[in-house]
């Protein structure tokens, strides 16, 4: 039996990553902090490693006392934050430590697979709205954005290190709070968008993550870098539109604001979180993923090598999630 280290297990991509490995028949391991919870994680084959990357002393003493693991899904990490320079702490410095100390303990795993996101590359092809590709030069405009390159850049220097990148778009499904936070938004006849140039988006559903991260090591590449979508192109109304219709259509107020006055409420938000002590869901990082028009990433690499094939359309996949939130009561 394989056994797999899936850190960040209790939040929204690495609890269905859980999932999907303890299915497989995996000697499934979940990553957690001593505080996180476990309300995802409940099926009682799944193992817990408590693991302190905010110490690298203690961790490798963690790492060691368990010993190698013949897959690593590095899923841990921040998406938003009090202060920005926690994004850079976490997301980078955090995971270069727990690299380094696998390299010293001599327990690299056969792939270490790393979840990162489309946001490393910023807004590159605004004007042509061509597809990203990975030849294209990142230039993240987010300090999210900029953790997570800066992690990529440190895997792809250390030779022969067994990495696989996914760079995911925008990750919606069942469990997952930002969305839900539109949906909610929609619920309450409000929808709001930003900017009036054309914004074509991407998306992909938590399921097509993890189908591929399991093609990845059903097929043993390493030291390749991916981008993950359904494969399709959206306007910015989509999403929105997707809601309502699976919230039964309540009536909806559109506000459409222009860029200068969603940067002074997001400023603005952001400052009255962090007097509160907070993160803020809207803040100068996702006015900037919010001002960003061109969405599209290239997963030909993906389906040629991989064999991924996207699932779920986002129909398919909004009703789905809009059905989770009722069931679970969060609408």
């Amino acid at each position: 039996m394989n056994s797999i280290l899936i850190t960040g297990a209790s939040g929204f991509i690495g609890s269905f990553l859980v999932e999907e490995a303890v299915r497989r028949g995996f000697d499934t391991w979940a990553g957690v902090r001593a505080s996180s919870s476990r309300a995802y994680l409940q099926d009682p084959r799944i193992r817990f490693l408590e693991l302190d990357f905010a110490h690298p002393d203690i961790l490798r003493r963690q790492l060691a006392a368990h010993g190698r693991f013949d897959y690593i899904v590095h899923c841990a990490g921040v998406t938003k934050c009090v202060d920005p320079a926690d994004f850079d702490r976490v997301n980078h410095v955090q995971s270069c430590d727990f690299v380094r100390a696998l390299r010293e303990l001599d327990l690299v795993p056969r792939q270490f697979i790393f979840i990162s996101t489309l946001s490393v590359f910023g807004p590159v092809h605004e004007q042509d709205y061509l597809p990203i590709l990975d030849t294209d030069t990142p230039r993240p405009n987010t300090a999210y954005g900029r953790s997570k390159l800066k992690a990529e850049q440190f895997l792809q220097s250390l030779p022969d290190f067994p990495y696989v990148i996914f760079r995911p778009t925008g990750v919606y499904g069942p469990r997952e709070r930002d969305y839900y936070v539109m949906a909610q938004s929609i619920a309450r006849h409000v929808d709001v968008a930003a900017g009036f140039r054309r914004q074509d988006l991407t998306f992909v559903y938590v399921a097509d993550v993890v189908q591929a991260v399991f093609l990845a090591i059903g097929r043993g590449v390493c030291r390749r870098a991916y981008f993950l979508s359904d494969g399709r192109v959206y306007s910015s109304r989509t999403f929105s539109d997707l809601l309502i219709r699976e919230l039964g259509r309540p009536w909806v107020i559109r506000l459409k604001f222009p860029l200068f006055a969603l940067k002074t409420v997001s400023l603005c938000a952001e400052w009255w979180a962090k007097r509160r002590g907070k993160a803020s869901t809207l803040n100068r990082d996702k006015y900037n993923i919010m001002k960003q028009r061109n969405w599209q990433c290239d997963i030909l690499p993906a389906q040629r090598e991989l064999g991924y094939a996207p699932a779920y359309g986002l129909e398919e996949g909004v009703r789905l999630t809009v059905a989770w939130y009722k069931e679970n009561q969060w609408l």
